[in-house]
């Protein structure tokens, strides 16, 4: 198993749970939000926010962490993360924020503690691009948005 350090950013509620798996089988560890005043906020439709995490974290070289939408948030208030997946880079120590969006037609409220996102961890792999004056023929050559049937 991978090791991930995690440190809480100055006046985080070291109280709210790290990030963890809820199933034995689960591939993303639930995020929780750490607000600042421990209390809620409110977001309105058709509107974003930085939900702090209190947290920072050191990936080690060679992964990176994947952030992601909560599929039951997403279906039953449209909450989504617009940059999904966002990507937090080995090399970044600073403060975990995800960026959350209300998608839905109500206002939702998020309470300190909230699991709001989760985090996947993968592996990086870094391509090297080679310049070509011509690109090797494909069955589909061109063919773009819905060239390969319909939908």
């Amino acid at each position: 198993m991978l090791a991930i350090a995690v440190s809480h950013v100055a006046g985080a509620d070291r109280a709210v749970p790290l990030p963890s798996y809820e199933s034995a089988g689960a591939a993303g560890a639930d995020l929780r939000a750490n607000l600042p005043d421990r209390g809620a906020l409110v977001l309105a439709p058709g509107a974003r926010v930085l939900v702090p995490t209190g947290l920072r974290m050191a990936i080690p070289a060679g992964y990176e962490v994947q952030i992601r939408p909560r599929s039951g948030l997403a279906l039953k208030h449209g909450i989504t993360l617009p940059n999904a997946p966002g990507t937090i880079d080995s090399d970044y120590r600073g403060a975990l924020g995800v960026i959350v969006m209300n998608a839905g037609a109500e206002p939702f409220t998020i309470a300190h503690g909230d699991r709001i996102a989760q985090m996947v961890v993968a592996p990086v792999l870094r391509a090297r691009f080679d310049p070509v004056d011509v690109l090797d023929a494909t069955a589909r050559g061109e063919g773009g948005f819905g060239s390969t049937g319909s939908g």
